[in-house]
């Protein structure tokens, strides 16, 4: 627990390689298009309960992991953001699965430690492109519905993009209670590629 606290209150926060395609603004909305580099993942799947409570308790995991729960007992530091894959039922709402995923830092790329918790599993992911937008404040699942409506409705029903899934990101610890950063990500697709590992499942 101390490793975890120490991540997250003292440590050097390292960002997914990514490069911004273009940005854009509809409205009031403004979002960007990004392509986000392959690597390899912690990621926790947590099922049978509401978005906001799994979707902690899979992100604790995560960072428990990072902070020194693994079998080397290594802290790896800390990545940006840690995102949440969920699965929008017809109305829009949040099914009760929510899978939270963490890019293993750039320096452990290569060697991971494995997990001392057997619900964390590492996952190597392809490359894949995402509609992004911003919010700021403590996300919770209504806000992430929220941002995701007004997304779907600025990028129109010719958007090539996966409608059964989305991903929540988040970027600060708990502990930071200003300035916050939140984003609702969309698949695009390309070709039938991009996207296609984490839209499936």
């Amino acid at each position: 627990m101390l490793g975890l606290v120490r991540n997250a209150l003292f440590g050097q926060t390292e960002q997914r390689p990514h490069r911004t395609v273009r940005s854009h603004t509809q409205g009031e909305l403004s979002y960007e298009e990004r392509e986000y580099e392959p690597g390899q993942y912690a990621t926790v799947t947590v099922s049978g309960k509401p978005f906001d409570e799994g979707s902690g308790e899979g992100v604790v995991k995560l960072l428990k992991y990072l902070g020194g729960s693994n079998e080397e007992g290594l802290q790896l530091g800390m990545t940006a953001p840690v995102s949440l894959k969920v699965h929008p039922n017809e109305s829009g709402e949040l099914q009760s699965s929510v899978e939270a995923q963490v890019r293993i830092p750039s320096q452990f790329q290569d060697n991971v430690p494995k997990p001392m918790d057997p619900s964390v599993e590492i996952q190597y992911l392809e490359g894949f492109t995402v509609y992004s937008t911003q919010f700021g404040g403590y996300a919770k699942e209504a806000n992430y519905v929220e941002f995701a409506g007004k997304l779907q409705e600025a990028l129109g029903d010719a958007a090539p993009f996966h409608r059964n899934v989305y991903l929540c990101a988040g970027y600060d610890s708990p502990m930071k209670p200003i300035g916050r950063r939140n984003e609702v990500w969309f698949l695009k697709k390309e070709g039938g590629s991009s996207g296609a590992q984490l839209s499936s499942q």
